[in-house]
């Protein structure tokens, strides 16, 4: 290996981290989507009665882009105490603040109860979300990266992604099973409140899990480093990462922002409007299209391992822009096949658009941590990550019905996805290369990284 490079643990640790990142992460997905997919469905009703049904859906998931506001605030506080504290801690308290905050959305009296206090308190509790989730991603992918072998970074760092579909899989199935089996009337008095009380039980489960994992052996080698430089030479240890990040690495943000374009807002509009616009402009039931993304999420898990690992292969950058280019291409052909109303053919639309997704998702975790030194990693991969997500994600749904409520038409919504895609593309090819870099590499600029040599005995798979 080269020197500097921490071994890789053995594989069953290994196993055991990447299950608790994967878990810790299904958790916050959950309860970041279970909140998008009730925003479609039934806070219009509850929490903004005296609007129009469409203005009262966009009033609703203007709460729901609030949750994407608080993400950047998130990133910057908990990469900076990542950075200086370690992953492990500040993973555990994003649990926390998600897990509590969902949990009291179950509690949460409606506007018929207390008038316009409970729009508010809605908005609140979403703030929290937001900022536990955007210190959750970052946090999550980087103590898989720094713990896997470089051969397979793609692979292992992959499966904190799928927490993004395990999330989403997990909250759109209760959801569905709730409203197969109470009536309409009984889930929106009480039913809605199930799915965020749960939360309460998996937070419990998902704490137990991350305790038990150890520190990223890259970051407790990159600290000692400093610590010894202090030691030696009076140099204090980086107190500002942010600066560090700003100085060394804006290229690599603005790539990273670039990069979560089309990913970002292509997934929102196929998990979070399609609920919107099956249901109002399709004439699909909310349980026909709640079905679909239940599926397709279930294929979504499957196919991230496998793009990650091509991603290895073939690199990050062929992988991320093939995702990029075929979201684009799909988006009329996605809205063509809702259009018909046929469950199969919106089966087939959410399926290969997430799919096409996941080409980008995938290979998002190794490439982003690749492009920061040690020190600044955390900051730097989670700006670059949750500063887009105000720009893409956090208004896509608001955009997309906006532009359906304007227009009575799915072009104007495309032409968005497709113009997000271009961006992307532009972005990721742009970018260097980064599937060689070692992550123990103690230079500020992640270009002049060594590559690391192949260790047959971390080959082992999953």
């Amino acid at each position: 290996m080269a020197s500097g490079t921490t071994a890789p643990p053995p594989p069953a640790n290994l196993r055991r981290i990447v299950t608790a990142s994967l878990i810790g992460t299904t958790i916050e997905w959950y309860d970041f989507f279970l909140y998008g997919s009730a925003a479609a469905l039934v806070f219009n009703k509850l929490f903004f009665p005296e609007s129009d049904p469409l203005v009262g859906t966009l009033l609703s998931f203007l709460t729901y882009a609030v949750g994407f506001a608080a993400r950047p605030l998130g990133a910057l506080v908990f990469g900076h105490y990542g950075d200086r504290l370690g992953r492990k801690k500040l993973l555990v308290l994003s649990l926390l603040l998600m897990g509590g905050a969902t949990f009291a959305i179950g509690l949460l009296p409606t506007h018929a109860t207390i008038g316009t206090a409970a729009p508010v308190l809605l908005t609140v509790l979403r703030l929290v979300q937001g900022f536990a989730l955007g210190g959750e991603w970052g946090g999550a992918v980087l103590l898989v990266s720094e713990h896997g072998d470089a051969r397979r970074r793609g692979f292992w760092a992959s499966w904190p992604q799928t927490g993004a579909p395990a999330g989403q899989l997990l909250a759109t199935g209760v959801l569905s099973l709730l409203t197969a089996v109470l009536s309409d009337d009984a889930f929106g008095a009480w039913g809605w409140r199930i799915p965020f009380l749960l939360s309460g039980v998996l937070v419990i489960v998902g704490l137990w899990i991350r305790l038990s994992v150890d520190e990223s052996p890259v970051f407790k080698q990159a600290l000692a480093r400093a610590e010894a430089r202090k030691a030696d030479r009076g140099a204090d240890v980086e107190r500002l990462p942010l600066v560090s990040v700003l100085r060394h690495h804006w290229r690599d943000v603005l790539v990273a922002m670039g990069a979560r374009m089309a990913e970002n807002i292509s997934y929102y509009v196929i998990t979070a409007f399609i609920l919107v616009y099956a249901t109002t402009s399709a004439g699909v039931s909310k349980q026909t299209a709640l079905n679909a993304v239940l599926i397709a999420s279930a294929v979504h898990f499957a196919v991230i391992p496998a793009w990650g690992a091509l991603s290895d292969r073939i690199g990050r950058r062929p992988v991320y822009l093939m995702g990029a280019a075929g979201v684009g291409l799909w988006m009329f052909p996605f809205f063509s096949l809702i259009d018909t109303g046929g469950f199969g053919n919106l089966l087939l639309a959410v399926t290969v658009g997430l799919v096409l997704h996941g080409a980008m998702y995938a290979p998002q975790a190794a490439f982003f941590s690749e492009m920061f030194a040690t020190r600044m990693r955390y900051s730097g991969a989670s700006i670059g990550a949750q500063f887009a997500s105000v720009a893409a994600g956090a208004p896509a749904p608001l955009i997309a019905t906006a532009l359906l409520s304007d227009y009575g038409s799915s072009t104007p919504i495309a032409l968005y996805v497709i113009a997000a895609s271009l961006l992307t593309i532009v972005a990721v090819a742009a970018a260097k290369e980064t599937r060689h870099r070692d992550l123990a590499e103690v230079t500020p600029d992640a270009s002049d990284a060594r590559p690391q040599a192949p260790d047959e005995a971390d080959a082992r798979t999953f």
